[in-house]
């Protein structure tokens, strides 16, 4: 008789503002690569926005075999969303990789200006403002970038280190499960080797490399 094989476990990727799931494939390789089965969710982030993006992840979540989440900044803000707004999905564990919980200065210098306010459409708010303080039943972990590379430090000053796009600060929310800093820019966190292995440290056992 052949031994039964335990199922991989499974993650669902959620990308960030102005890309495509494609975006999200070095991430993919990685975590696959890890020992996990991958799914990426897409939304349209500028025209759609968060609300559908949140309620189609609810949706395709929702009485769904188990999984765990992994969201690149605003995605990292619509998974948390939908845990907090559906804390029955059959989430085990999520990882945000540099997704500015507690509001963005970068998305506020933005939208202060007629001129560049389009660029974040319907998504502006929400990062702008971030999310509650997490208190759910999911433990959430947080790996963030401190090379200050990208488009937010010619618009703002950050208050400490940065990813380039995103401070340090924006990225601990209060309630996170644990938070980890690794050597790269806000974009790089998707193509990051590190990155992906302390999510998928942290998804297979609740605590990141040098948190034991």
């Amino acid at each position: 008789m052949k031994a039964n094989r335990e199922s991989p476990p499974r993650v669902v990727l959620v990308h960030g503002i102005w890309n495509a799931k494609s975006w999200l494939t070095p991430l993919a390789r990685r975590l696959r690569q890890e020992g996990f089965e991958v799914e990426v969710f897409g939304y349209p982030s500028i025209l759609g926005g968060p609300e559908p993006a949140i309620a189609a992840l609810i949706a395709q979540l929702r009485d769904g075999p188990p999984v765990h989440l992994v969201g690149h900044s605003l995605g990292g803000l619509i998974g948390l969303e939908a845990l907090r707004r559906c804390p029955d999905l059959p989430v085990q564990r999520m990882v945000c990789l540099g997704s500015p919980l507690c509001g963005s200065r970068t998305a506020r210098s933005l939208g202060r200006w007629p001129w560049t306010a389009p660029v974040l459409g319907r998504s502006g708010p929400l990062l702008q403002t971030g999310c509650p303080p997490w208190e759910g039943g999911v433990a959430v972990g947080m790996v963030a970038g401190n090379v200050a590379r990208g488009v937010g430090r010619l618009l703002t000053r950050f208050e400490g280190a940065s990813d380039g796009t995103v401070g340090l600060d924006e990225t601990r929310l209060p309630g996170l499960a644990a938070h980890c800093v690794v050597p790269s820019s806000h974009t790089g966190l998707v193509f990051s080797a590190e990155a992906a292995r302390q999510a998928a440290r942290f998804l297979r056992d609740g605590r990141f490399d040098g948190q034991d």
